[in-house]
């Protein structure tokens, strides 16, 4: 089935989500590094259909702090090194980060921190496959293809949300 794709806006500025067999296979900021070329995202489609309006609605909801985690279908298409970043990349809980080094041993490959970066960087779906959670090893915010004020955005967006639910605890 040939991929489509409908354009959302967002407090992180216009996405572009793409799906292909029902499920969402990209998510690409409007600056975006690794975003791929316009022509390969597929004939524009109706945002009120799936998979786009689920899609839609729970990055609404992200944005506004009401949902911690996404359940949407992906169909993510990498590499067998890249499936495996992806899919840890997955169970980085929602306001929590992780280090390039720590998601490499995570994986099982604990010298394969910069290739943990690359996988991470080639992420085809921002936001929900939540690579903006992986900092460097100082604590630093490193690398980001949607930008650094972007990533900050996202990691602030959830640091409040988590200290809010927590003080009604």
């Amino acid at each position: 089935m040939e991929p489509t794709h409908v354009v959302i806006e967002s407090p992180v500025g216009p996405l572009t989500l793409v799906a292909t067999d029902g499920a969402l296979s990209g998510l690409y900021m409007d600056v975006q590094r690794h975003r791929p070329p316009e022509e390969t995202f597929g004939a524009p489609d109706d945002p009120e259909t799936k998979p786009f309006a689920p899609v839609a609605e729970q990055l609404a909801a992200y944005f506004t702090g009401e949902l911690t985690e996404f359940d949407l279908p992906l169909h993510l298409a990498g590499t067998p090194f890249q499936l495996r970043v992806w899919a840890a990349l997955q169970e980085i809980s929602y306001g929590e980060t992780t280090t390039y080094g720590e998601l490499a041993a995570e994986i099982g490959r604990p010298s394969a921190s910069r290739a943990v970066g690359l996988a991470n960087g080639q992420n085809p779906v921002s936001v929900i496959v939540p690579c903006h959670r992986v900092i460097g090893s100082t604590g630093s915010l490193t690398g980001y293809g949607g930008g650094l004020p972007r990533k900050r955005y996202l990691l602030d967006l959830e640091s409040r949300t988590r200290a809010t639910e927590e003080a009604l605890f």
